[in-house]
């Protein structure tokens, strides 16, 4: 196909398609002319991947060609290529040592208990980890009595919602449309999953308290 045929299909830009092929990211097609070239599939399934690595992750392009490379590396180890395309390899590259609460190096020890308690096998560079202790320590700060162990239950549904997203990508086998559909489901599919706890707290909600919910005590 042309570069307007794939611009057309992708949903990107002729200009943008040009400038990920300055940069690196988008392999050149195949020359017909001087000033003329052939794309095929693949370079749709890049461009797909690339505008989820940008538009969806939010990653730089220079950080979407790290991303693009290290796919292209280990495509066929799906272990791998799902840790690189939700941020958790490479490990310590660019990403800040996690702290201590004195402000020392350390790990993040309440999800690293919540960890052994679910007996999950999760990398100790998954920035998830942290985000888990920060968010436990502010709600201590305002005064709520929270510890890992309350997360317990929702750790027991996101386990059964892992589940769920990797059955979906079992079905996807080019490597280059497994990253893309790991970053949708995931980043772009939060707010969603964030909405549907929401609504069902409403219902809960109403079918406790609300104007026809039973009276404690009564059925």
């Amino acid at each position: 196909m042309r570069i307007s045929e794939l611009s057309r299909r992708s949903g990107v830009p002729n200009a943008t398609i040009k400038y990920y092929l300055r940069e690196g990211l988008l392999p050149p097609g195949r020359a017909t002319a001087a000033t003329q070239a052939e794309y095929d599939d693949s370079h749709l399934r890049r461009l797909r991947l690339i505008r989820a690595l940008t538009g969806v992750r939010g990653l730089s392009v220079a950080s979407a060609k790290q991303v693009l490379d290290a796919v292209s590396a280990h495509g066929d180890d799906t272990h791998r290529l799902l840790g690189i395309v939700f941020g958790i390899w490479p490990s310590e590259a660019g990403r800040p040592e996690a702290r201590a609460d004195d402000g020392t190096p350390g790990p993040n020890p309440e999800a690293a208990a919540l960890v052994d308690a679910m007996g999950w096998s999760v990398s100790e560079h998954n920035p998830a980890r942290q985000v888990v202790d920060q968010t436990l320590r502010t709600l201590r700060g305002l005064g709520v009595d929270y510890d890992w162990r309350a997360l317990l239950p929702y750790a027991e549904l996101a386990a059964r919602t892992a589940r769920y997203d990797l059955d979906r990508l079992e079905a996807v086998t080019d490597p280059l449309e497994k990253a893309e559909q790991a970053v949708l489901l995931t980043f772009l599919l939060e707010p969603a999953l964030m909405a549907l706890r929401r609504l069902a707290q409403e219902d809960e909600s109403t079918t406790r308290h609300g104007p026809d919910a039973s009276p404690p005590g009564r059925w």
